[in-house]
């Protein structure tokens, strides 16, 4: 074989070991890009549950606050305050 043969085999050689590589990186990158929606799906889902716990936080320490606990009377005292505030507001604009 001449010189030339040899490089153009040698050539052809790397141009394919490339082309594999890039198909590889394209099967990796749509791999991976399954597996971020994925994740962001899991993601989305635990910050709503997280949301929904926290509000049920609130709720059942308001609810222990109006059974009486004396931690949090002050807290109370100002939350019935504001749905009053909320409720006189609500009144005053049905009688407008």
């Amino acid at each position: 074989m001449s010189k030339v043969e040899l490089i153009v085999n040698s050539l052809e050689k790397k141009v394919q070991r490339v082309l594999h590589q890039i198909t590889e990186l394209k099967k990796d990158n749509t791999f991976l890009k399954d597996e971020l929606l994925k994740a962001t799906a899991i993601n989305s889902k635990q910050l709503e549950l997280l949301q929904k716990k926290e509000d049920d936080y609130s709720t059942l320490k308001f609810a222990n606050s109006i059974l009486g606990s004396d931690e949090s009377k002050r807290e109370t005292k100002l939350k019935i305050n504001t749905l009053i505030k909320e409720i006189d507001d609500c009144v005053s604009k049905l009688s407008d």
